[in-house]
């Protein structure tokens, strides 16, 4: 399994508008984060994870030509706002790109995107897709996927495991069931934004105690803020631990 980080930044993406914080102003092109986002392929399987905000972008950038399926975590705008651009993956294939996740997350999005599901005018350039509501686990051509519950403050969101990989943004606190999902993993992939703690997100200190706890081979955090330069945390965090930065690929 190969696993791209299309993007490791938070909703701001960083550097952030306006600002001129070291981070921001950072010449380490690490510390330059589009909105997060991941793609994952295996021998049959193209899987992307979220539509980032810059996703066309990322996209060109990583050289990605083909998405079989999106897996969504929730209906956010930093992780939902490139959707329009799975037109040209449907455009070439032919085929709708059926897209995943809660019903909380499917029904917003067919209201944030109303004009993909309406009847237009021939000609109008919409995405074909195919929303699917999950509740539990399903195959995308014969990879296992399961979606992993977890709230973001109080929203009900999916993280998801594929195979002995997961990805866990916009994180605060996990279930116990959902803890049990997380056993025996090679890589887990964290959303972490900074070192205070925060209501909705995770901060270092929680995400490490969560790893000390799953013990994966590797940790990655993601969806980073300004708040943290790359260099700088990478130093101070374990040597299992580390950040994710925009275009790594790690193979697993």
């Amino acid at each position: 399994m190969k696993v791209t980080f299309l993007g490791t930044g938070t909703s701001y993406g960083v550097p952030v508008i306006g600002c001129d914080c070291e981070v921001c102003q950072s010449k380490d092109p690490r510390n330059h984060r589009t909105r997060a986002s991941i793609l994952i392929e295996t021998d049959n399987l193209h899987l992307l994870i979220d539509t980032a905000t810059e996703f066309r972008l990322q996209a060109l950038r990583a050289g990605v030509k083909k998405i079989d399926a999106v897996l969504y975590t929730h209906c956010h705008a930093d992780h939902v706002f490139g959707f329009d651009d799975l037109r040209a993956f449907s455009y070439h294939s032919g085929k709708a790109v059926p897209f995943y996740g809660n019903y909380d997350t499917i029904a917003e999005m067919l209201q944030v995107f109303g004009y993909v599901f309406r009847k237009t005018q021939v000609g109008g350039g919409k995405p074909l897709v195919k929303p699917v509501v999950v509740d539990g686990p399903f195959q995308v051509e014969g990879v296992a996927i399961i979606p992993v519950p977890a709230y973001h403050g109080n929203l009900p969101i999916y993280g998801y495991r594929i195979g002995d990989l997961a990805y866990i943004t916009d994180c605060s606190r996990l279930p116990q069931p959902s803890l049990e999902l997380l056993t025996g993993l090679k890589v887990l992939i964290l959303g972490v934004i900074r070192y205070e703690p925060h209501p909705s997100h995770m901060h270092v200190d929680a995400a490490l105690e969560l790893v000390a706890k799953l013990k994966p081979q590797q940790a990655y955090f993601t969806h980073v803020t300004h708040l943290l330069d790359h260099e700088t945390t990478n130093s101070k965090l374990p040597e299992a631990v580390s950040l994710a930065y925009d275009g790594l690929i790690i193979t697993i």
